[in-house]
């Protein structure tokens, strides 16, 4: 058996075996199946969150999905950014002729099959989402939106060789250094720390002989990890919610209501002018998002009626006026369910599947009114100050 991309730990009388895999890799897989039936360990670990793995039990639940649901609880944002991860990273597999995280489904199946013990290694992926954007600041999180989605709609094309020269340390290292110079907070809780807590249920699995299949950027950190206890707890905290946004996003609306109040008053027509500009700006910029998002007229008229209004209040949104509108006027089909993530392996499609473009409706319009309480915002200004 080639020990390519396999790293051995001895480590206080246990054997740690390491399968450093690239996720859409179809040697990684058919390597997995091979070091396990071999080693015949007493527990297999994979990469996977309690989440993840149920996911991967339960196939593909889009079908009973309720989108009205969705952007009621505030999701829309979150499921279609997960949908477009979820399109890219398929694509990928697509093209190698293998199912997205593949090696990991094989780990479970050859854990199973050898009678070994399966460990979910990985922590649970909303918390490190939840460290990730506390990590981030306002710069910050608008570089990684705006790489995520460039990278999610790139036709670029990788081949499996270059692929597999991915799971050379030496590389992964380098990789690693260029993207802290990128996203030096992102780092810390996307890689060490889950390298940390990786190497913690890797180090605590049941048995004298562990197999563990990760995804070679975590091996380098692993193989230091393990040698030390980790504090779990710390590791598994949410970051504590700031208040910051809460003020600014009540103290906007406050300042632009207080700002149009005191010019009605020392002017009228000024005022009123004001009042006008904040709504053409808002109620523009919204309806030209959900026109973006190829929204029906209804829906398009709804953004541009909301938006002026909801911009002032920060626990509403036009983008869920304008997402429920169009969901009730062209209310998707199961067919749309059931074609939902395959549509979503192109941007044509993204607009196409009338769900996907319920989620687009809702984020664009979104968009289009945080735009407009802006230039909105900075046109009342302008006119109070020449007014004064």
């Amino acid at each position: 058996m080639a020990e390519e991309n396999i790293t051995r730990i001895h480590l206080d009388g246990k054997e740690y075996i390491l399968i450093g895999t690239a996720h859409v890799s179809k040697h990684s897989a058919e390597q997995v199946k091979e070091v396990i039936e071999s080693e015949q360990p007493d527990s297999v670990c994979v990469e996977l969150d309690q989440q993840r793995y149920q996911s991967i039990k339960e196939g593909n639940k889009w079908k009973e999905m309720d989108v009205i649901q969705v952007i009621k609880e505030k999701k829309a944002s979150l499921l279609l950014m997960n949908l477009a991860i979820s399109s890219f990273q398929n694509r990928m597999a697509d093209q190698f002729g293998i199912k997205a995280g593949q090696e990991m489904i094989q780990g479970i199946e050859s854990a199973k099959e050898t009678g070994a013990n399966l460990v979910l290694a990985d922590r649970n992926i909303q918390i490190t989402f939840a460290r990730i954007w506390g990590n981030l600041g306002i710069k910050g999180k608008a570089l990684l939106l705006s790489q995520v989605i460039a990278s999610i709609f790139s036709k670029d094309t990788i081949s499996e060789e270059e692929l597999e020269k991915m799971k050379n340390q030496d590389t992964i290292n380098a990789i690693l250094n260029e993207f802290t110079e990128s996203f030096p907070r992102l780092k810390k809780p996307l890689i060490d720390e889950r390298d940390q807590y990786l190497a913690q249920k890797i180090k605590d699995a049941p048995g004298e002989k562990i197999v563990a299949v990760l995804g070679a950027a975590h091996v380098p950190g692993i193989k230091e990890e393990i040698k030390r206890e980790q504090d779990m707890a710390s590791l598994t905290a949410r970051p504590p919610k700031s208040n910051l946004p809460k003020i600014i996003g009540w103290s906007i609306p406050i300042f632009i209501l207080a700002i149009i109040a005191y010019t009605f008053y020392a002017n009228p027509s000024a005022g009123f002018a004001q009042t006008i500009s904040w709504i053409i700006w808002n109620g523009s910029l919204s309806a030209i998002g959900a026109a973006i998002g190829m929204g029906h007229p209804l829906t398009i008229l709804t953004a541009f009626v909301a938006a002026p209004i909801t911009s002032l209040n920060p626990l509403l949104a036009a983008g869920w006026f304008a997402g429920l509108t169009q969901s009730y006027i062209r209310r998707p089909s199961v067919k749309d369910f059931e074609t939902l993530s395959e549509d979503v392996f192109s941007v044509k499609g993204f607009w196409q599947n009338k769900v996907s473009r319920i989620l687009l409706i809702v984020v664009l319009a979104n968009l289009g009114s945080s735009l407009g309480t802006f230039i909105g915002g900075a046109d009342v200004i302008k006119v109070f100050l020449e007014n004064l």
